[in-house]
C-alpha cells in the first residue's frame, strides 16, 4: 500500500539544536494539531539558516512525516494547524516513441546537460555516444594544474572543457532558481553516484569540487556499463543533415552517424557557435554579465553576516547574495564561494578569465564571489549581422585586455578595492592576499580592461554593497579581473514542445551552453528535458 507523505513547515529551531532536537519539535506541531504521532515517521527534509537577526540567527526547517494510513485519515483542519500538508514526491516519467532512429543518438558535451541526458538514455537502453572536446577528470585535474603552476594553457582541456563540464572546477553549487520537479531527479542521483547526502537537505547545497570530480567519473563509469560511449578529445566541428534524416557529424576523431543529436557545448563553445550561426542555425543573442572576482576574509563575511554566532560549527562559512538594480543597470553578485579561490579558467590562448572555486570544507581563508554588471543587447554590436556574434566579440575583448593588463602570461590584474572606488593605483595586496594561481597577479588599472561603464556600475555596486553588508567595500579586499563567463551569451532557439532546434527536428540544444540553463541543476534539468523529448519520439535502437 503506498504511504502518505506530510510536509510540517515552519519548524523553528536554534542554531545549537541537533537534527532529534528539529523532529521533536515537528512532532510536538503534529501532537498540539491533535495528530497522533505514534506511527509516523519522521525525517528532515529541508533546512536553511534564518541570519535575518544577528543576535538571534534560526534554523529554519522542513519535516517529512511518513505513515502507513491513507491520505484521508488526516483531516485538513488538523494538517493546517500543524502547518502540514499532504505530499507527494514526483516520479519521473518516462515516454516511449515509435519512431526509427536508424542509427544510436551522440551526445555532445559532457556538463551536466549531456551527462544527465546521456544517462537518462543509457538507463533506457538508448546506448548513447557520449562526446567532449576535452578529457577525463584525471586528464583535466592534470592540465588545470599545470596551467596554475606553470602557465601553460591546453586550449581544448581546461577548467571549461572536459568531463563535467564548467561545473567540475566550480563550487559544486546545485542551488536553481527553477521550480521543476525534475531537480529532485537530479539531487538524488547526484548523491546515489557520490554526492553528501545533506545535498538533499540543505536550502543551499553544495557537492565541492573535490567530491564532484569522483561523482562526475562515476556517472561517467555508468553509462559506459549500461551500453553507452564515452569518447574525450572528440570535438564536434559540424553537422549534415542526411536524405534519411539522420546526421552525419563531422568530428576531430572522424565522421560519426547518429539518429539524433543531443547538443550540449557549454558557454565556452565558442568555435561551435561559429559553425551554428555560419549554417543559419536560428540563434539570437541574449543579455549577458561581466564582472570581476572579489575576495575578503571569509572570518570578516562571517562576522558581518553571523555576529557573535561567527564560527559556529552547526552554521559553517557564510555566504551572501547581494543586488542592486535601483539604476537601469543591474548589478549583482553571483556564484559566492565561501572558503574558496579564484580559479583561472581561460580557455583560449592570449585570454584571461577568472571564476570561483571551493572545496567541500569549504575552509581556505578567502570567501570569493563575482561582481557582475548586467550588458543588455542594446550594449552590443553585430559582427556581419549578428548580434550573437558581437556578444562573444565582447566577451573575448574584455579577455584579451585583462590578458594584457596582467602582463601577457597569464597573471592576472588585481585592484583593492580601496584604489578602484578612489581612482588610485598600485596598492600592493596585504591582509587579504590573492589565490589566483597561488597568488600570480599584478596590480593593474581596470580602466584598460573595462569600458567606462561597466567600472562606473562596479563602483556603484560595491559601495551599494558596502551599506548593505559590513565591511563588503573594505580598501584592503581584492579585485580580479575579468570574469566574463557568467552564462552563454546566445540561446539556440527550439521549439517549447518537441525541444528539438527551429528547422532541425533531430538536434536538441540544450543546457547552460544552448541558453537555457544557469548552473549544474538546471542544466542537468534541462538535459533531462532533451532525453525526454527524444525519447517522446524515437524508440531505442535495436
Amino acid at each position: 500500500m503506498k504511504h502518505t507523505k506530510m510536509l510540517i513547515s515552519g519548524v523553528r529551531v536554534s542554531v545549537n539544536a541537533d537534527s532529534e532536537m528539529i523532529l521533536n519539535k515537528a512532532k510536538d506541531k503534529m501532537k498540539r494539531a491533535g495528530i497522533n504521532t505514534s506511527t509516523l515517521h519522521f525525517r528532515l527534509y529541508k533546512k536553511s539558516v534564518d541570519a535575518r537577526k544577528r543576535e538571534d540567527i534560526r534554523f529554519e526547517c522542513t519535516v517529512l512525516a511518513e505513515s502507513a494510513k491513507p491520505a484521508e485519515a488526516f483531516s485538513e483542519a488538523a494538517l493546517k494547524r500543524a502547518d502540514a500538508r499532504i505530499f507527494e514526491e514526483p516520479e519521473l516519467e518516462i515516454p516511449r516513441g515509435n519512431d526509427c532512429l536508424n542509427a544510436p543518438p551522440l551526445v555532445v558535451g559532457m556538463g551536466p546537460a549531456g551527462l544527465f541526458a546521456a544517462l537518462l538514455l543509457a538507463r533506457n537502453g538508448y546506448a548513447p555516444i557520449l562526446i567532449d572536446r576535452g578529457g577525463s577528470v584525471e586528464e583535466r585535474v592534470h592540465d588545470v594544474a599545470r596551467f596554475r603552476q606553470n602557465g601553460v594553457l591546453n586550449s581544448e582541456c581546461n577548467v571549461q572543457f572536459g568531463a563535467g563540464g564548467a561545473g567540475t572546477f566550480s563550487d559544486g553549487k546545485l542551488i536553481t532558481r527553477i521550480n521543476d520537479p525534475r531537480c529532485g531527479f537530479v539531487l538524488q542521483t547526484l548523491v546515489e553516484f557520490g554526492a553528501p547526502e545533506d545535498v538533499l537537505i540543505k536550502a543551499k547545497p553544495h557537492i565541492g569540487t573535490d567530491i564532484l570530480r569522483t561523482v562526475v567519473s562515476n556517472l561517467l563509469h555508468e553509462i559506459e556499463r549500461l551500453g553507452g560511449h564515452v569518447i574525450y578529445h572528440c570535438r564536434m566541428d559540424d553537422i549534415n543533415e542526411l536524405p534519411d534524416g539522420t546526421l552525419a557529424v563531422k568530428t576531430s576523431l572522424g565522421k560519426m552517424h547518429c539518429g539524433a543529436l543531443i547538443l550540449a557545448p557549454g558557454h565556452s563553445a565558442r568555435d561551435t557557435y561559429h559553425r551554428l550561426i555560419e549554417k543559419n542555425f536560428a540563434i539570437e543573442a541574449k543579455p549577458i554579465s561581466v564582472g570581476v572576482r572579489v575576495e575578503h576574509l571569509q572570518a570578516d563575511i562571517d562576522s558581518a553576516l553571523y555576529g557573535k554566532f561567527a564560527g559556529h560549527p552547526n552554521l559553517g562559512p557564510a555566504e551572501y547574495s547581494l543586488s542592486d538594480t535601483r539604476t537601469s543597470r543591474g548589478i549583482y553578485t553571483f556564484c559566492m564561494c565561501p572558503g574558496g579561490e579564484v580559479v583561472a579558467a581561460a580557455s583560449e590562448h592570449e585570454h584571461l578569465v577568472v571564476n570561483g572555486m571551493s572545496y567541500h570544507s569549504r575552509s581556505n581563508p578567502n570567501a570569493n564571489a563575482a561582481v557582475a554588471v548586467s550588458i543588455g543587447c542594446a550594449d552590443l554590436k553585430p559582427i556581419n549581422g549578428s548580434l550573437a556574434l558581437g556578444a562573444i566579440a565582447f566577451q573575448r575583448k574584455l579577455e584579451r585586455a585583462a590578458f594584457v593588463a596582467g602582463g601577457s602570461d597569464y597573471c592576472a590584474p588585481v585592484m583593492t578595492i580601496g584604489d578602484f572606488l578612489s581612482g588610485a593605483k598600485g596598492t600592493q595586496p596585504t591582509r587579504i592576499l590573492p589565490s589566483y594561481r597561488d597568488g600570480k597577479v599584478r596590480t593593474s588599472d581596470f580602466e584598460t580592461v573595462f569600458p567606462g561603464f561597466v567600472i562606473e556600475a562596479l563602483q556603484y555596486g560595491l559601495r551599494s554593497f558596502g551599506q548593505k553588508l559590513k565591511g563588503y567595500d573594505a580598501p584592503d579586499a581584492i579585485l580580479t579581473a575579468a570574469e566574463t563567463r557568467t552564462s552563454a551569451p546566445l540561446r539556440i532557439l527550439r521549439n517549447a514542445e518537441t525541444m528539438t532546434a527551429i528547422g532541425h527536428d533531430r538536434i536538441y540544444p540544450c543546457g547552460e551552453g544552448a541558453g537555457y540553463a544557469g548552473g549544474i541543476t538546471s542544466a542537468a534539468v534541462d538535459g533531462l528535458r532533451s532525453a525526454l523529448g527524444l525519447m517522446a519520439r524515437f524508440a531505442p535502437n535495436d
